[in-house]
């Protein structure tokens, strides 16, 4: 990469375009860089979540998972490029068994919540969950590896049990659901 980043600002995208990794231009709102910034915008959540105190196994993970982000952002960033392999995504369920193991199991759908470090993963949840969306996206109209919408299928679900871990080690319970919780019954003006 040598020098590569000694100057931040070029000016070569003041015209709403962005170069890729292969020198090709495009518009900024391309499907291709929609897809790898919201890769890059997942990866700055799980800074913020690394923040805050984690035990060592979930920061080590998290710290991985950020170096896997980077990989799948380089791919994104050069067309024809496939960095990420199955082996990962074979990590992810590893890691996402082991950790589901000691949860109790969902009937009803959970709020999204808890202790900030929890909260933090249910938001790195839904960061990954649309930029899987923006792959599959990009994925309907040039190539991407199918590895890579794999892998943030497995790590937005990763995110989600990780999230209830760490609700559960601060012995914070799940907040389930409850339809119509807030919604007044017919003819009931009351409230």
């Amino acid at each position: 990469m040598g020098h590569r980043l000694s100057k931040i600002y070029t000016r070569t995208g003041d015209r709403g375009t962005t170069g890729l990794g292969d020198g090709t231009r495009v518009p900024k709102d391309h499907p291709r860089v929609e897809a790898y910034g919201a890769v890059d915008e997942l990866n700055s959540v799980l800074g913020l979540l690394l923040c805050e105190e984690l035990p060592e196994p979930t920061r080590a993970l998290l710290t991985d998972i950020q170096h896997d982000l980077f990989d799948l952002g380089s791919e994104l960033c050069v067309p024809g490029r496939a960095l990420i392999d199955g082996g990962r995504v074979s990590d992810l369920e590893r890691e996402l068994d082991a950790m589901n193991a000691n949860l109790r199991p969902l009937k009803e759908f959970i709020l999204r919540g808890g202790t900030r470090a929890a909260s933090l993963a249910h938001l790195a949840c839904t960061v990954c969950r649309r930029a899987e969306r923006r792959v599959v996206t990009l994925a309907r109209t040039e190539n991407v590896s199918d590895v890579s919408i794999r892998y943030l299928n497995r790590l937005s679900d990763l995110l989600f049990v990780l999230a209830r871990h760490l609700n559960a080690l601060a012995g914070e319970p799940d907040v389930l659901w409850q339809p119509g919780k807030t919604t007044s019954p017919p003819g009931d003006r009351s409230s």
